[in-house]
């Protein structure tokens, strides 16, 4: 048996949404290996020090898996893989930032620090493959996220109504408020529509959006952070998933909305283009242009051949994220 210490931000039990340590981790356990996790302080300085004890602590591990992003917690990741080295412990950063191409051009020798030397560099997303291939990474492979797709049943609608769903943390990386403008363009020429946005407050966007609602004298339901079985409920009574946000390489929720039926309209931003052909299995649009999200939402609305096709191959497409065909993937480097 395989023994892996995992390093991310395991902190769901203080309201915020689960990450991929959360996800991932207890689906290695399942497939029989020993996994061992670090951190779920809430504070970060104690956070980052816990990380640095548990490589220590777990210096006799097979592997270390490290969720690796972008920002701040960029430097979690750079910290416990120098670690790593020291202990000559076989690492495996898992590409999760969406700005870690701008990591790799500003910070060149600190990425190379890491990459370089790790045992393999995991990219859920195409769109960084290619980024750290064009800087010269070599070890770097797909391994895109999953779900359980059984966990996720398939609604067909009959009719496209104009109720609009949207999912994340609210941070102003993923855009919360251009959710409600498009919300009051939509209400213009139907009424009826409304809005459900779910996720925990992150950095004070929560607070924002529900000002932006106010002040243009909206109705939405802010729902905080849902359990994921609540909210596959609550998506049963909507039909159009919009995505806002600024940067992303693969967000899970989008699969998720995809294999439950919901259309996707979403930016055309980072690692998403490279995840959903447009047209085809969404409708991607420029970043930031809520004239063109509505055009699109509207289209859908009515056009139900065209919603039904979208709908459609988005299933097929989520069918590819199931963790029974991703966990083969895993094995393969970890045994």
């Amino acid at each position: 048996m395989k023994n892996l210490l995992y390093i991310g931000n395991k902190l769901s039990k203080h309201g915020l949404t689960p990450t991929t340590i959360e996800i991932l981790g207890p689906l290695l356990e399942r497939e029989g290996f020993r996994v061992s996790y670090s951190s779920s302080q809430k504070n970060e300085t104690l956070r980052f020090f816990a990380m640095l004890w548990s490589v220590f602590l777990y210096r006799k591990a097979d592997y270390v898996l490290i969720d690796t992003y972008s920002t701040t917690n960029f430097w979690y990741a750079f910290a416990t893989s120098q670690l790593c080295r020291l202990f000559d412990l076989k690492f495996i950063p898992i590409l999760h930032g969406g700005n870690l191409a701008f990591r790799l051009k500003n910070n060149p020798k600190i990425c190379q620090m890491i990459f370089k030397y790790s045992f393999q560099n995991v990219s859920p997303s195409l769109f960084l493959i290619g980024q750290f291939k064009s800087e010269g990474y070599e070890n770097v492979i797909h391994i895109p996220n999953s779900i359980e797709l059984e966990n996720y049943p398939f609604l067909e609608r009959k009719k496209v109504k104009p109720n609009l769903l949207w999912v994340r943390s609210f941070a102003k990386i993923y855009n919360p408020i251009m959710a409600v403008e498009v919300f009051a363009a939509i209400k213009k020429k139907y009424p009826e529509a409304t809005l459900c946005m779910v996720g925990p407050e992150k950095d004070g966007s929560l607070s924002s959006a529900k000002q932006k609602a106010k002040d243009l004298g909206l109705d939405v339901l802010f729902t905080g952070k849902l359990s994921k079985q609540n909210w596959i409920n609550e998506s049963k009574g909507y039909d159009i998933f919009i995505n806002t946000t600024h940067f992303d390489n693969m967000p899970v929720s989008l699969i998720e909305a995809m294999a439950m039926g919901l259309v996707v309209v979403s930016t055309n931003v980072g690692g998403i283009p490279f995840m959903l052909e447009d047209q085809k299995e969404a409708i991607l649009i420029p970043d930031g242009n809520v004239d063109k999200m509505v055009e699109a939402a509207n289209r859908l609305i009515e056009d139900f051949d065209l919603f039904n096709r979208i709908t459609t191959n988005a299933r097929q497409k989520s069918e590819k994220f199931d963790w029974d065909i991703v966990r083969h993937k895993w094995i393969s480097i970890l045994k």
